[in-house]
């Protein structure tokens, strides 16, 4: 199983980066997908999520109208496009997978999704 994450770097505040996930060893399009965060000192923190049909999406109110989280289920692979960055942005950045199959439901609990990804760092310099 493995969560391959990608796409992070040093980018000047107001910037963009894209960053993508793609699952390989485990199923993909029939369970709902999130992006976590983790800054230096804080605990790990819920960004986003994406539902496996993919028709719904949810957001920290932090991020929304900066950050958009997209699927390609053919390619098994997350995507989560980051613009306006801020300072304050700056984290580690993993992908995971909803435990949960084919699920209705959504969760910013990291503890209910069970396979992620090893981070990619992102640094926003102001």
């Amino acid at each position: 199983v493995q969560l391959q994450a990608s796409g992070g770097g040093l980018v000047q505040a107001g910037g963009s980066l894209r960053l993508s996930c793609t699952v390989s060893g485990v199923t993909f399009n029939k369970y709902n997908m999130g992006w976590f965060r983790q800054a230096p000192g804080k605990e790990r923190e819920f960004v986003a999520t994406i539902s496996w049909r993919p028709d719904f999406t949810y957001y920290i109110d932090s991020v929304k109208g900066r950050f958009t989280i997209s699927r390609d289920n053919g390619k098994s692979t997350v995507y989560l496009q980051m613009n306006s960055l801020k300072s304050e942005d700056t984290a580690v950045y993993y992908c995971a997978r909803d435990s949960q199959y084919l699920s209705s439901y959504w969760s910013k609990n990291p503890q209910e999704y069970d396979y992620w990804g090893q981070g990619t760092l992102v640094t926003v310099s102001s």
